[in-house]
């Protein structure tokens, strides 16, 4: 699965429409940005926030993709981590006197990249 700028020696989780904003995203995986993917699970459980629990399993199915491209698993580190903006959806919610106020929920795509070290 090599795309523009990927190579062999990395794996690649994308999770798309994920419920939370962006920016609450980009908190917690700012945080795991190059670290060892050992550290970065350790960080990911401990993390009160939601989604450090949506991070984690994306972490975990780039460690799956990059077990089943046959790398090995102690010399990974987490080379990319983002959260991009998805989709709005828009909603209306009734107020008093007959008003309705917007409300909009925002989705966000979580990439994952995990390459192994070079020695």
């Amino acid at each position: 699965m090599t795309r523009e700028g990927y190579g062999e020696k990395e794996a690649i989780a994308i999770l798309r429409y994920a419920r939370i904003s962006p920016l609450k995203a980009r908190l917690v995986l700012s945080k795991i940005h190059k670290k060892d993917v050992g550290e970065a699970l350790y960080l990911l459980k401990v993390m009160p926030k939601k989604a450090a629990r949506i991070a984690e399993k994306v972490l975990k199915s780039a460690i799956a993709n990059a077990e089943q491209k046959g790398l090995d698993l102690d010399k990974l580190y987490i080379k990319k981590a983002v959260a991009d903006r998805g989709p709005i959806i828009k909603k209306w919610i009734p107020r008093a006197y007959g008003r309705a106020t917007p409300v909009r929920k925002r989705l966000s795509h979580i990439t994952i990249i995990v390459a192994e070290k070079e020695e």
